[in-house]
This record gives C-alpha cells, sequence and structure tokens, in this order.
C-alpha cells in the first residue's frame, strides 16, 4: 500500500514540474540561484568592515611564573577587508592567537606586549592584505612573579537570613579555608586574612551553595579567586517535654508543694537534634512567691542554643507550704 502512495505521489509531481505554471516555477528558481551566485561573488570582491572577537592564548608560561594582573581572554578586533579575505572567519569557531610568554617578558617581571606587536601578530593572524581599524585593549601589559605565594586564611563575607521556620544550623564556610596570596615585590606583613566579596540571600528555606569572587587587594593575586560557600539551613521543628518543677531557696524546716508538680517545656529544635534531649531544669523561687495570689511563677534555667523559642506551661503554680 505504501508502495502505491509513493508511486501516486511521484507521478503527482512529475505531472506538477512538466506542467507550464511548473516550468515558470522553475525557471523563476534558476534566475534566482543565479542571481545569488553573482551577489555572493560581488560580496566576496567587495570591502566590509567586520568585528571579530579573537580568542587569545598566552603559552609557554613556566610553572614557577605566576601572573598578578588578569590577562584578556579575547581581543574585539574591527577590521577592513574583502569579503574573500574574511571568508574563512565567518563559519565555525575563531581559531586562537597564541602568544609566547618569552618573547614578551621585560627585565622588571612584566609581560609586556605594545600595540605595534599587537597589531603586527593581528595581521599575521588575519592576512597582511586586512586593515586592523581597532583593537581593544590596544596593547596587554601583566606584572608576574616567580616567588612562592603565601597563604593566609579565608574569611568569608555573607549576610545571610533563614525564613521563620528554619535556622543556619552550622557554619558558613568555603570549601577551602586558606588561599595562597602572590606578589611583585612579596605580600605586606600587615595583610592577615583574604575576604571574599560580601553576598547576601533572605528567605533561605534550605542549604545552599554560593559561588563567591575574592575581595581585590591592589597589587596581588589570589589563587583560588573564586570559592564555593556553603550556608546550612535547618528545619525547625515543635518539641514539647515534660519536667519536674524543682523548688531552690526554701528556708530550713520549710516544704513547698505545687499544683502541678512537672511542667511542659515547648521549644523549636533543628531537624537533625529532634532525637537529643539536652538538659533543661524548671524551678521555682521561694523567694519570688506571691502570698497575695498564692501562685508562684515557674522560671527555666539556661536553655542550649539549639532551643528556640523556648516557653512553658503554665507559666506560675499554685502552691501549699509546709512548715516542718
Amino acid at each position: 500500500m505504501s508502495g502505491e502512495r509513493f508511486h501516486n505521489l511521484r507521478t503527482k509531481i512529475e505531472n506538477a514540474v512538466h506542467s507550464s505554471r511548473g516550468k515558470d516555477v522553475l525557471l523563476y528558481l534558476m534566475f534566482v540561484c543565479v542571481a545569488f551566485v553573482f551577489w555572493a561573488l560581488l560580496s566576496l570582491d567587495s570591502e566590509i568592515q567586520r568585528d571579530y572577537e579573537v580568542p587569545f592564548d598566552l603559552i609557554d608560561v613556566p610553572d614557577s611564573v605566576t601572573l598578578i594582573g588578569k590577562m584578556p581572554s579575547h581581543l574585539s578586533v574591527t577590521v577592513h577587508g574583502k569579503g574573500s579575505q574574511l571568508i574563512r572567519f565567518s563559519w565555525g569557531r575563531m581559531p586562537q592567537l597564541k602568544v609566547r610568554f618569552d618573547e614578551n617578558v621585560s627585565q622588571t617581571n612584566q609581560f609586556s606586549l605594545s600595540h605595534q606587536k599587537l597589531d603586527t601578530r593581528l595581521r599575521e593572524y588575519f592576512g597582511q592584505s586586512v586593515q586592523i581599524a581597532s583593537v581593544r585593549p590596544d596593547s596587554i601589559r601583566v606584572e608576574f612573579t616567580s616567588s612562592p605565594g603565601v597563604k593566609l586564611p579565608l574569611k568569608v563575607n555573607a549576610d545571610v537570613h533563614p525564613i521563620l521556620q528554619c535556622i543556619i544550623s552550622g557554619r558558613i564556610e568555603a570549601n577551602v579555608d586558606s588561599v595562597l596570596v602572590y606578589g611583585v615585590n612579596g605580600v605586606p606583613a600587615s595583610l592577615t586574612e583574604i575576604e571574599t566579596i560580601p553576598f547576601s540571600r533572605s528567605n533561605l528555606s534550605d542549604t545552599v551553595r554560593v559561588e563567591v569572587g575574592m575581595k581585590p587587594v591592589p597589587g596581588l593575586r589570589v589563587i583560588p579567586d573564586r570559592v564555593t560557600v556553603t550556608v546550612p539551613v535547618e528545619p525547625l521543628i515543635a518539641k514539647t517535654r515534660s519536667v519536674p518543677l524543682d523548688k531552690v531557696g526554701l528556708p530550713a524546716n520549710t516544704g513547698l508543694i505545687t499544683f502541678p508538680s512537672r511542667v511542659s517545656v515547648n521549644y523549636l529544635v533543628p531537624m537533625s537534634e529532634y532525637n537529643t534531649d539536652f538538659p533543661i531544669r524548671a524551678y521555682i523561687d521561694y523567694a519570688h512567691i506571691n502570698p497575695v495570689t498564692q501562685k508562684a511563677r515557674v522560671m527555666l534555667s539556661a536553655q542550649p542554643s539549639v532551643y528556640h523559642n523556648v516557653t512553658v506551661t503554665p507559666d506560675s503554680v499554685e502552691y501549699i507550704i509546709e512548715r516542718h
């Protein structure tokens, strides 16, 4: 059945092509193709201006050398030339402009590629008949050092806030605790730590990881220049414990009976600590009982840092004083 359909379709196409209207369409398409060929030939022979992002690659850098400044990854180049001269840059990825490190080093610990040298290398890159109209940057100067780096601790600058039902459940830490610092003239003794660029997050409901850069230090380079900071966030879970009510400050030969004798301590605790019962004590102080209302206020001992929004129920109890 499919073969019969294909045969019918082919017959319809052949009839359409051999019809007068089909011949007109084929003639029109032929003229379009010829016009396109002529347009392409004229375009390739005409002068054009193009902008390119040329990948820049510094090669043969010794392992002992550390660049202090930032080397550009691309050069923004504007060129004039014939279309035929630039056609090879119109498709695919731009080839890298590779520059040797040792051919452009001065005696002052500086890699220097002047405007004239850069222009020469770009003419070799695009072809001598192509004119270089502009280059950004128009020259490259980057200091370097062969001295070893100084290891300094890393300080994370973070302003983070969870939602009400969560807490920051631990230290805010980067994936490294220290960095290496390099300088042409060494690292100042007054510099004792390196800080990240300040960042802030709010309404956090889960642990997050943030990639941040280093706070720039003039004349120095920090490696690594970016770190991943982890902000641990945990949900808070409500928990209630029943604890006995202690009495303190009782005079000699005096007893105190409270109603009730136990109270409920209510608090929020991180999920990871839910099954851990830290010591907590509820008590009344004889010095603070109220003989008028016959009630005593319930007080709590110091609470563990993992407990939040701690309350006690009831917050006061009735009592009877016994004399012995």
